[in-house]
């Protein structure tokens, strides 16, 4: 868990600091208007920004939780490389402006204080809103490549929770940071982060197809590694690298972190340092003469000018935006030259500060907080209000303020110039890759010591090729977990199973050498055992004990080996032969019907064709590019129907329910034939996973419900249900072919899984007309659109145990 939380943490920290300063700034900038009455609208525009962000989230996971495999795999490597942009323009961005952001807010909320309400309110969410919709996507993104994990939500809440405290801290003038510092720091930081997010994305993308290279690997470490060890979910959940990546995946990782990184360093790296200034007496420049001016009268006290007090402000040699002093001198020197210029009141009373100084020193003390040092938001209104600090707390003088300076030498002699010492600097890569392996390690540290030990009492078994099963003893009944510990040099397999019928209690896949996983399983009466399966090595089977008192019966898994699906996949790729033969057939006669220029029959031989294809659902892993051609939709193409690669069953039935003319779809009929020609040429020559077929036997309903249920798949036909009833037939025949084999691991799945497959086909076939025409999903009332989804929903969790059951395991 924590260690998916580092990346949102980070992100979290720096997002929320940025949107609270955003904040502090407005709050401040209506405090010294005195306009306290009018909080109430930046807390608005505050609470609407909010209210976007998550509500932002929420569509993304939503929108991806509907979408079909590959499309969400699609749909998240797309937006990991949209967070990848938003995050690097954000680093470079808060780099450059993290002096003047200040300045910039402020103008703004006073140009909004004399347009209105409305005004305000809107500047405060435009404000606030950008920085909550890049964390929402960034998040987002990150809880994607952390799957169920709850770390990324917890590291992000402590991430937040922070800033807010550093942001009250600065309000209160109780912390002084370094924001320079701080967001070129956690911007280094970020960049990795970012390199990892984006090869994420390029997986996600190759695993959908868009992207070709998904089985060229740079490296495969999976067997050497244990994929839930600590070190490698450390690396994972930090920099997002795995023991698997392709070579797009590196090179992109490589090339953008090289290059990002280059760029960011030397940006804050390259900045000139400051030019040496000259330290000039007050009295010094005053007695200074200056051409055509007269000397002032006896006994008034001449302004300083602000150029020379400052260091020359006005010196284009000394630019506020490299030199991380330059802001604050230049305010400093400001405000105190307004008050040496401002005349005395009448009264002639000494120290007295004019209302027009007074509103000087409080537009200087508001830039100043564009400097590198965050201080009070709220320390240039005490002291433009005139408030004493408190004892203990930092002067608001000016930082031009002190011991009198020594007078310049008389002659017009050159000041002394005050030469600053060069510190030694580390090379320009330390910092980054201190920052990256420190928490790092930290994390690593701390999961190794809070979870390498086992609990006290947990039964701790040690597994090896030599000696499988060491330290195992009769367990007691009941839900038990068993820390299982490889001292072997190999990865394996782990299994408990009982002796007698190689059935299954409980598996760890993949232990690497070295490491100790959890194992739980429900201990009844019978027999236990060890089997331990090395990779490349011969499995090894510990000596059993038996369990008798206080146990009831305990339902194990029989294992399924490759050669127990060997006779079910040989009959289903005939079944799917002989429907491609069929499908030809069908697909011919559609051709035949628009070169005739018959659009009647067209629509009515365009379902049969179609439906025969859907029955052959299972097989849609293997058909891969064909599937496309043949049954693709719109979903990613740029120009949608009129996209040239949206072409097949789809494309001529929009044409067909859309007023096309018989010579403009007959291209695309003579392409779908050729394409079924293809495919049922190639489908001898293409490899079936048998591992892939249990599968299919949840997946082609969980489809329809996403498509063909939901009305994505309808280009005009209205026969979404017609195709559902294909997809039924398809599922059924793959049931009939495992019958056996899940029977004799639960007798108790298929009676249950043909009971809702009655249910469902009556909803469904209530539907057909005696003409053989069917309803339209859209025409369907309320209440057999709620039944109906109602059915096949509970038809998936009774097929939901099947994949499971059917898996193929190293025990068998």
């Amino acid at each position: 868990m924590w260690d998916d939380a580092f990346p949102s943490f980070l992100i979290g920290l720096r997002e929320g600091l940025e949107a609270g300063l955003i904040v502090s700034v407005l709050v401040a900038t209506l405090v010294r208007s005195d306009q306290r009455a009018r909080l109430s609208h930046v807390w608005t525009g505050v609470a609407a920004a909010i209210g976007l962000s998550m509500s932002f989230g929420a569509v993304l996971t939503f929108t991806a939780a509907n979408l079909p495999g590959k499309s969400q795999e699609a749909f998240g490597g797309t937006l990991s490389l949209v967070a990848v942009v938003f995050v690097t323009a954000m680093v470079f961005w808060m780099r450059r402006s993290a002096r003047t952001f200040s300045g910039e807010i402020k103008q703004k909320v006073t140009a909004a204080l004399g347009m209105g309400a409305g005004v305000l309110i809107a500047t405060s969410f435009l404000a606030v809103g950008r920085e909550g919709l890049e964390t929402a996507l960034f998040l987002w993104t990150t809880a994607q490549a952390a799957g169920g994990s709850s770390g990324p939500l917890a590291g992000a809440a402590v991430g937040l929770l922070i800033a807010a405290a550093l942001c009250w801290g600065l309000y209160r003038r109780v912390l002084h940071i370094n924001l320079t510092r701080f967001f070129s720091i956690t911007g280094a930081v970020l960049i990795v982060i970012a390199a990892g997010v984006l090869g994420y994305g390029m997986r996600d993308l190759q695993e959908a197809t868009v992207i070709p290279g998904g089985t060229s690997y740079a490296f495969d470490l999976s067997a050497h590694l244990d994929p839930a060890s600590w070190y490698v979910t450390v690396v994972q959940g930090t920099l997002n690298l795995t023991p698997q990546m392709t070579w797009l995946q590196v090179g992109v990782y490589g090339a953008y972190l090289a290059i990002v990184m280059t760029l960011f360093v030397r940006g804050v790296r390259g900045a000139a340092p400051a030019k040496p200034v000259p330290v000039v007496s007050a009295a010094a420049v005053a007695a200074e003469p200056t051409a055509g001016a007269s000397a002032p009268a006896e006994g008034t006290k001449p302004a300083t000018p602000v150029a020379t007090r400052a260091g020359s402000a006005a010196d284009p040699d000394r630019d506020p935006d490299r030199d991380p002093g330059a802001g604050s001198a230049v305010a400093s020197t400001a405000v105190e030259a307004e008050r040496s210029a401002a005349p005395a009141p009448a009264g002639g009373e000494s120290g007295s500060v004019s209302a027009d100084a007074d509103k000087a020193a409080t537009s200087a003390a508001i830039e100043a907080e564009a400097g590198p040092s965050a201080t009070s938001a709220a320390e240039g209104e005490r002291a433009s209000e005139g408030e004493p600090a408190a004892e203990g707390e930092k002067s608001a003088e000016p930082a031009a303020s002190g011991p009198e300076k020594p007078s310049a030498p008389a002659g017009g002699a050159e000041p002394p110039v005050a030469t600053p010492s060069t510190p030694r600097r580390f090379p320009r890569w330390t910092v980054p890759a201190a920052l990256v392996a420190v928490p790092a390690l930290i994390a690593g540290i701390t999961i190794a010591a809070g979870g390498g030990k086992p609990a006290s009492g947990t039964p701790v078994v040690e597994v090896s090729a030599a000696d499988c099963g060491k330290g195992f003893t009769a367990p007691k009944p009941g839900r038990q977990t068993f820390q299982v510990r490889n001292t072997g040099s190999r990865t394996s397999e782990i299994y408990l199973i009982d002796p007698v019928s190689n059935a299954v209690y409980g598996e760890v896949e993949g232990i690497a050498p070295g490491t100790t996983r959890a194992l739980i399983a429900t201990v009844g009466t019978g027999s236990y055992a060890w089997r331990c399966v090395p990779n490349g090595g011969k499995a090894v089977t510990s000596a059993a004990v038996r369990v008798s008192a206080g146990g009831g019966s305990v339902q194990a898994v029989l294992p399924v080996s490759e050669k127990d699906l060997a006779a079910p996949l040989a009959a289903y790729r005939t079944y799917v032969d002989q429907g491609l033969a069929d499908l030809q057939t069908k697909t011919r006669t559609l051709q035949s019907d628009l070169d005739a220029d018959k659009l009647d029959q067209a629509r009515k031989d365009w379902l049969p064709a179609h439906t025969r294809y859907a029955s052959l659902g299972a097989a849609y892993g293997t058909f891969a590019d064909f599937d496309a051609k043949i049954n693709g939709r719109t979903a990613g193409l740029a120009a949608g129907v009129d996209d040239p690669a949206f072409t097949g069953f789809h494309r001529i039935e929009y044409g067909l329910w859309h007023g096309q003319s018989a010579a403009t779809l007959a291209p695309y009929a003579k392409q779908l034939a050729a394409d079924v020609d293809a495919l049922r040429k190639d489908f001898p020559k293409q490899d079936f996973d048998p591992a892939d077929l249990p599968l299919r036997t949840h997946e082609i309903l969980e489809n329809t419900l996403h498509r063909e249920l939901s009305g994505n798949a309808d280009y005009g036909s209205g026969t979404e249900l017609a195709t559902t009833e294909a997809n039924l037939d398809g599922t059924r025949e793959l049931l009939t072919l495992f019958r056996p084999l899940i029977d004799k691991r639960n007798v108790k799945v298929i009676p249950a899984v043909d009971t809702w497959m009655r249910r469902t086909e009556q909803l469904v076939l209530a539907q057909r007309a005696e003409d053989g025409t069917w309803t339209p999903l859209d025409k369907l009332s309320d209440t057999d659109r709620q039944r109906l989804d109602g059915s096949v929903g509970q038809l998936l969790e009774e097929l939901a145990p099947i994949p499971d059951l059917l898996e193929i395991r190293k025990a068998a």
